[in-house]
Parts: C-alpha cells; sequence; structure tokens
C-alpha cells in the first residue's frame, strides 16, 4: 500500500512514535469501511492491534493510488 500523509499527521508524529505505518495499514486492512461523522467523504478505520492490545483509529480517503492519512 502506499500512503500520503496529510500536514497534521506529519506534525503529530513527532510525538506519536509508537504508531507505525504497519500499524495503519493493519488496521485499514482488518476493519470495516466506516463513515466519517464530520467529514463525508472520509472513512473510519477502527482496529486492535496485536500484541499491545491498542485500538487504533485512522481516518483516511481512498485516491487511485494511495491512501491518504488525515
Amino acid at each position: 500500500m502506499k500512503f500520503e500523509y496529510s500536514r497534521h499527521w506529519v506534525k503529530k508524529q513527532r510525538f506519536r512514535t509508537n504508531i507505525t505505518t504497519a500499524d495503519i495499514e493493519y488496521t485499514i486492512m482488518n476493519s470495516a469501511e466506516l463513515r466519517d461523522k464530520y467529514w463525508p467523504d472520509a472513512l473510519n478505520a477502527v482496529c486492535r492491534i496485536p500484541p499491545s492490545g491498542r485500538i487504533l483509529k485512522v481516518v483516511y480517503k481512498r485516491k487511485k493510488e494511495a491512501f491518504k492519512i488525515y
């Protein structure tokens, strides 16, 4: 999977070092596509990440060749 990142996520990624690209990919692959409450064209993915058991929510949009992470 190819990912594009928003400026917001790039800034927040410095403080969220334990969330890796593999975690984001796992969440998108193992979750149903849920509509976002505020953005009609965005999708949500919510999944529990093994082995830590952390619940991760990813807000993304599908592009032709990549996923844009918000």
